[in-house]
């Protein structure tokens, strides 16, 4: 086969084989096709699209581009279960539905990635724990998943390889938004950790990636397909992201409020309901619940007895963190020196948020990334956010960073993010892709 013939092919809009998409996506591994190569066929993807059988056979030859995690050898008594989120603004439910799942009898070896543009990332925020290491050797990864039930760990370099390269060159081809590629980047690497089961977050909103609830809905429904039938057992969930999920925004800020919400000191009633929906699904998924009633009961009887926080607990001391980490986050956590009530310019009821500006402010007080290779300060972010439907006599948020001028700036970005007028409720849950 020559790549040139399979670019054609998909250029003229025939659909390619699962041999020719196998072998030009293994060329892009061994480096056999050119970058120049690579965006040519993303663009005559973006284009003219993939079949249902296009996209099942690039992702499932992403996904054996590398190493697939195996687990049957560990004779595990439960399901292999995760959940993957498109990417949100105070979106921290990994780190709490990861061990509520594992407390009710899942094994959840979840593989997190960094913050990207305005969303945080799940290893950023578990690297303001002192010592936590999110790139253990396989066999402690394995081991912690099979005596713990979770292990929250950073993408190695042998699961779905391909996907880094050709991510990469989509990133400068003007090509990231395909769905038919952006389904196959996500699951590559989710279906390579070898799951039984499978929960997709798909965000809708302000703070969303994608820009319209129809293609929220159409990426839902991609992953959904592609997922099943390449073998997985998948279900989505659209999810609202017109705010910021939790009530706070940041790295260790966020880690200080999944610590709160764990020990039963309060949680964020939208989170809680964005947490409580994702692990009912997954409970059923994996068959270790019947029904959503006896999983929701099953998920709070975890959080309620301490289960799932002696999973947090065990994971963050098993991965490098202090063994006493839950019971005195405080003493462990970064915090900015100076943080600075913000209130609105005007009084009145919020009624719509941009929540994407809101990351974007986390941002520039230093807890994200303008470029791959800057510094995060995991101290920086944003506390006690308001919600839609709030009165402003409430501060609008509480920001948290090093300089005058950093709060001066966020304190703007935060009123500016913020209209006030007739509030409209909307479902936290929208919709579940079945």
């Amino acid at each position: 086969m020559l790549a040139q013939e399979i670019i054609r092919k998909k250029r003229d809009g025939l659909p390619l084989s699962s041999q020719e998409l196998s072998f030009f996506v293994n060329g892009i591994r061994d480096n056999k096709v050119s970058e120049g190569q690579i965006a040519a066929l993303a663009m005559a993807i973006y284009f003219n699209d993939m079949s249902l059988d296009e996209r099942v056979a690039l992702t499932s030859a992403m996904r054996d581009s590398g190493t697939v995690l195996r687990w049957d050898d560990l004779h595990l008594p439960g399901p292999v279960l995760d959940k993957h989120s498109t990417g949100g603004v105070g979106d921290l439910v990994s780190l709490v539905l990861g061990p509520l799942v594992a407390a009710c009898g899942g094994y959840v070896p979840m593989i997190s990635g960094r913050g990207l543009g305005h969303t945080g990332g799940t290893l950023d925020k578990l690297e303001a724990v002192p010592g936590y290491n999110v790139t253990p050797s396989d066999a402690h990864f394995r081991q912690l998943v099979r005596d713990n039930g979770i292990a929250i760990i950073g993408q190695t370099g042998s699961l779905a390889p391909a996907d880094k390269r050709f991510y990469a060159t989509r990133d400068i081809s003007a090509t990231v938004e395909s769905i038919a590629l952006i389904t196959a980047s996500i699951l590559s690497k989710k279906l390579a950790c070898g799951l039984d089961a499978l929960v997709m977050d798909v965000k809708v909103g302000s703070g969303a990636f994608m820009p319209s609830y129809e293609d929220s809905k159409a990426l839902a429904q991609s992953i959904v397909d592609v997922a099943n039938g390449a073998g997985t057992r998948t279900h989505a969930l659209l999810t609202d992201m017109n705010q910021v999920l939790a009530s706070s925004a940041g790295n260790a800020v966020e880690i200080a409020e999944t610590v709160r919400y764990l020990k039963g000191e309060g949680a964020n009633a939208r989170l809680n309901e964005v947490v409580m929906a994702l692990g009912s699904e997954m409970l059923m998924l994996g068959k270790l619940a019947k029904d959503d009633t006896e999983a929701r009961a099953k998920l709070s009887q975890a959080l309620a007895s301490g289960a799932a926080a002696e999973r947090f607990a065990k994971m963050v001391s098993a991965l490098g963190g202090p063994a006493d980490f839950l019971e005195k986050s405080a003493r462990y956590l970064p915090k900015a020196p100076l943080s600075r009530a913000v209130y609105a310019k005007g009084e009145g009821v919020v009624s719509a948020m941009d929540t994407r500006a809101l990351g974007l402010a986390v941002v520039a007080l230093g807890g994200g990334r303008r470029q791959a290779s800057d510094a995060i300060d995991h101290s920086v972010g944003l506390t006690e956010l308001i919600g839609l439907g709030q009165s402003t006599e409430q501060p609008l948020a509480v920001v948290h960073g090093r300089s005058e001028a950093a709060l001066d700036a966020a304190e703007a970005a935060v009123q500016s993010a913020v209209t006030l007028g007739q509030y409209q409720a909307t479902p936290v849950v929208y919709e579940v892709v079945r």
